[in-house]
């Protein structure tokens, strides 16, 4: 039996100490407080210790550049499932009737082009989604936007405050799909994290981070991170058609404990949008070297 004595603030993150070293397998057979730290004592079977990391793998996470907070967890492999077990994957809330969805993220990172894709999705499915932009800062934002809500056959409301957004909302069917528009954000700036929690407070809305790949995976954590006390929970990592790196991707959600949802992946508007999964993010890592797909 492997044994090993784990220290942490608390006794959520010594758990998590003992599942990202030992795996969910691991028995715990004492804990006790010690200070202002807990004191967790765990256990593995020998048959149950991690196998030793596979070469391939141990060298498709150092070419992502994951970070180490994440290696330990994902190197134990297969690398879907560690990534099932270690990241949190969902869809995004589409259902008729559910709360609007504000898409948020840093100047440029693909919101209205994401937002024009999510719609163009719903009205091929048959469902008509209402669209409100409340980007008046960006030279040309809401004549991008109109250019595929008119195609589309969408409507489009402009609200550039949150008591505009309320008055758009108002006009909703009953069961419309929302999607919201918001300006590009810098979490680290205080005025605009106020702008972004007001207009998310206005629609009662879920507020999803859209993310280039490619960061920097420190960047990137602290992106995820910042975006998640602001509220956010999803994300939708775009441009994963144009980098070969998926480290800021993991850092980001990990760091901000955000769902991966959807990833952009081409030019497309139709078929630009494709939903994430273990398999098909493990899929692109463990890829030849030069392609990510």
């Amino acid at each position: 039996m492997r044994l090993k004595l784990f220290r942490a603030g608390t006794m959520f993150e010594g758990l998590a100490q003992v599942r990202a070293e030992l795996g969910p397998d691991a028995l715990i057979l004492s804990h006790r407080s010690v200070g202002d730290l807990v004191e967790i004592t765990a256990a593995l079977e020998p048959n149950d210790e991690p196998a030793v990391p596979d070469a391939a793998l141990l060298a498709a996470l150092d070419y992502h550049g994951v970070p180490a907070s994440l290696r330990t967890a994902l190197q134990a492999g297969p690398l879907d499932a560690a990534l099932a077990r270690t990241m949190t994957f969902a869809p995004l809330p589409l259902s008729t009737g559910g709360s609007p969805l504000v898409l948020t993220g840093p100047p440029g990172a693909g919101k209205t082009l994401t937002v024009a894709r999510i719609a163009t999705r719903l009205v091929m499915s048959g469902v008509k989604p209402l669209i409100v932009t409340s980007d008046g800062k960006r030279a040309g934002a809401t004549e991008q936007l109109a250019a595929f809500t008119r195609v589309l056959g969408l409507t489009l409301l402009a609200a550039s405050h949150p008591v505009a957004v309320a008055r758009a909302l108002a006009r909703r069917a009953d069961g419309e799909p929302v999607l919201i528009d918001a300006p590009g954000c810098d979490p680290f700036e205080a005025e605009q994290i106020e702008e972004l929690t007001g207009l998310v407070a206005s629609a009662n809305a879920t507020l999803v981070l859209v993310l280039p790949a490619g960061l920097d995976p420190g960047e990137a954590a602290e992106l995820g991170s910042a975006f998640a006390a602001a509220g956010a929970g999803l994300m939708v990592p775009t441009r994963l058609d144009l980098v070969r790196r998926l480290g800021g991707v993991l850092a980001a959600a990990a760091a901000g404990r955000l769902a991966l949802t959807e990833a952009g992946v081409g030019p497309g508007a139709a078929d630009g949008l494709e939903p994430l999964t273990p398999a098909g993010l493990a899929a692109r890592m463990l890829a030849p070297r030069g392609k990510s797909s």
